[in-house]
């Protein structure tokens, strides 16, 4: 975890730690110099051919030669005149200007004079670069090693609003932004605790964009937490602008359709994954959490489920996974047992499918693979265009298209049907990027289907469950608790157990505190329902 330390150091500008940044490299290890004109000089130096950087020069306490440098879009301009150049230039009392050296004027003006929370003094030449970039205010005086750093930064952000990939009907209505210190301000509302640690970073030679890595000391595994930000250290780009680049940098098994890290738009979910153990990375310009590690369960999980009442969440759980099986496997059954194993089917509806693919040109595996890819095209053309167009395209798409190639005698309207119930299931797959997953597999399940039947469908489903099997996030089983088997984890697996029974975490994430609930409390409602019912029978009897 050192070299994670170093970019930690650099991120809170202490210290001399190596700087990627090929401009700021000649730079590493200088120090500031106490002549004025020669830090105004390599300024310009760096940033003279940039319009937006501003010099303010000034005197301080009216004696000493000193300067301000920001960028002047990111920073609070009103800010920068209220609380640093106003007091700072205030003219001095005789008594408290005596003695007064300018290499102690930095100091003084730090702890006496400037109204800022967050300011500091700083000697290296890096560090300063960087905070004038992140928009923070450089001040140098004239005849001191150090310069003042203050945080002015004041960057336009949308307020916040509901996620709009992760809708809810009972549930917060709070999303993350795209700003990073308002979106751990989130997370750390529902979780007033001070085991929530934040580990911050700046990643990328020349983007330094902000990540935070957040995790709950007393609970999360410390050999998790070491990996993670091990993997977080060894990346090397030249910026981060998503954390979907992160997560490209540090999951296990790149070349598999199955996403291994959760994303969430969600501070609740964040949270109550925390709470879990798991470690969550945020990133400072992305509105999505990253949660790792993750279990393939997690992925048909919604925060419904845990919201309602544990039967209306097991059941619409159970209706989730059943669309989840309906979109990879629908069509390849159709088509194996159209194609090879027709005797499987019940005789009045082979009879009707028969008279439905009445002059078809196409075999069943060609006329279901075209209709298919018709339907993805459908779909992401759907989604790039505007919404007011796109809602209107979907509706042209299926009602008018699909009954034209019906009409024309391209597709029989029983393969339109399999078509529509496929894509319907897989809109029911709560994670986009599982539902793409599904979506890729299920061609290749097709074509098995088409070439050898049932069994091809077979093969297909255990090369699947095989590559499920093998897989690890972070060195957990992906298919956890399934595989290795939980009793605990079977109670939040296929249906979701009442909250008061699940009172252990799940085992495979090997926390250092296990319970969630106290062993006494994990049965109260249950001992409540018994009592309630012996003194109704009491009643009766009397």
């Amino acid at each position: 975890m050192g070299s994670w330390r170093g970019k930690s150091n650099l991120f809170k500008r202490t210290g001399s730690v190596p700087v990627k940044d090929l401009t700021l490299r000649k730079y590493e290890s200088m120090q500031a110099s106490s002549r004025l004109d020669e830090m105004l000089r390599m300024l310009k130096e760096v940033f003279g051919e940039t319009d937006d950087i501003a010099i303010r020069q000034f005197r301080i306490f009216g004696s000493f030669n000193a300067a301000a440098v920001f960028l002047e879009p990111m920073v609070d301009q009103d800010r920068i005149n209220r609380d640093i150049l106003q007091p700072l230039m205030t003219a001095l009392k005789d008594e408290q200007a005596q003695g007064l050296h300018a290499s102690r004027v930095a100091d003084y003006a730090l702890h006496d004079y400037l109204h800022a929370a967050d300011a500091s003094a700083e000697v290296m030449i890096v560090p300063m670069l960087l905070a004038v970039t992140s928009g923070e205010t450089v001040i140098c005086i004239d005849g001191s090693h150090k310069a003042l750093i203050v945080n002015t930064r004041d960057i336009k952000k949308r307020a916040i609003e509901q996620p709009q990939t992760e809708q809810v009907i009972r549930g917060p209505r709070e999303g993350f932004i795209e700003s990073l210190d308002t979106n751990i301000a989130l997370v750390r509302s529902r979780l007033s605790t001070t085991d929530l640690k934040v580990k911050m970073a700046p990643i990328g030679r020349r983007g330094n964009t902000n990540v935070a890595v957040c995790y709950l000391s007393s609970i999360a595994d410390p050999a998790i937490v070491e990996r993670v930000l091990g993997r977080l250290a060894k990346i090397d780009t030249d910026a981060i602008l998503d954390a979907g680049y992160i997560e490209q940098f540090i999951e296990d098994q790149p070349f598999s359709p199955f996403p291994q890290i959760q994303n969430t738009e969600r501070p609740d979910k964040t949270a109550a994954a925390l709470l879990e153990g798991r470690v969550a990375i945020l990133s400072n310009g992305s509105p999505f959490a990253l949660i790792v590690p993750c279990f393939f369960s997690q992925f048909y999980q919604t925060l419904d489920d845990y919201t309602e009442r544990f039967l209306i969440g097991s059941l619409i759980r159970i209706i989730r996974l059943v669309a989840l099986v309906t979109s990879l496997i629908f069509p390849a059954l159709y088509v194996s047992l159209i194609s090879f194993n027709p005797e499987l089917i019940p005789t009045d509806f082979a009879v009707a499918v028969a008279g439905g693919r009445a002059g078809v040109p196409f075999p069943t595996v060609m006329e279901v693979l075209m209709i298919e890819i018709s339907m993805e095209i459908l779909r992401e053309a759907t989604i790039r265009l505007p919404q007011l167009i796109g809602g209107a395209l979907s509706i042209v798409g299926v009602l008018i298209i699909g009954q034209a190639a019906v009409s024309a005698g391209f597709s029989s309207p029983i393969t339109v049907v399999i078509v529509a119930f496929t894509t319907i299931g897989s809109f029911a797959t709560p994670a986009y990027n599982a539902a793409i997953a599904l979506r890729m597999l299920r061609f290749p399940l097709i074509m098995l289907a088409g070439s050898f039947g049932l069994f091809g469908v077979l093969i297909g489903l255990l090369f699947i469950a095989n590559h499920l099997l093998a897989l690890e996030s972070f060195g957990v089983p992906y298919m956890a608790p399934f595989v290795p088997n939980s009793w605990q984890g079977f109670k939040d697996l296929l249906m979701r157990g009442p909250i008061w029974w699940m009172r252990k975490r799940p085992s495979h994430l090997h926390t250092l505190d296990a319970d969630r609930l106290p062993p006494d409390a994990a049965d109260a409602p249950m001992l409540r329902t018994l009592q309630y019912a012996g003194e109704e029978d009491s009643r009766a009897h009397e």
